[in-house]
């Protein structure tokens, strides 16, 4: 095989990015078929509509992924992110996915989760420096 010569570019490129994401998706779905990925989005509003918590994430592939979840420091502790947990967690059986998986890092919630029934499934170090990175999941099947 003859060695070509390439360009690298470092950079926001919105059309090479859709090149990557359009290759990959059509890569993934030659070996396992169409994954379906659909956004989920789970809001706790106060009596005056403003949004006190909330997590968003994404399910595909057979799972759903938490993104992000958020409480206002004022609802921490009061069994508001559990609620939205067992919100999302319903919302993933209906969507027929094996279970739920989210990354979390040391100084935020690991205990929360795992009391919730996730369990470890790795841990990146140093992430940020000085913390960890880790990741979990709870299988619902």
């Amino acid at each position: 095989m003859a060695q070509q010569d390439f360009r690298f570019t470092l950079g926001s490129d919105p059309q090479a990015r859709a090149v990557i994401q359009q290759g990959l998706k059509d890569y993934n779905i030659e070996h396992i078929g169409d994954y379906g990925y659909s956004d989920v989005e789970l809001y706790a509003r106060d009596a005056a509509g403003q949004v006190v918590g909330g997590l968003f994430g994404h399910s595909g592939m057979g799972w759903l992924y938490v993104d992000y979840l958020w409480l206002d420091r004022a609802q921490r502790g009061a069994g508001l992110g559990a609620a939205l947990m067992a919100q999302v967690e319903e919302e993933a059986r209906r969507r027929g996915c094996a279970g739920l998986f989210l990354y979390t890092y040391s100084f935020q919630a690991p205990d929360f989760y795992q009391k919730l029934g996730f369990r470890f499934m790795g841990v990146l170090d140093d992430c940020p420096p000085g913390h960890q990175r880790i990741y979990l999941k709870k299988p619902l099947l």
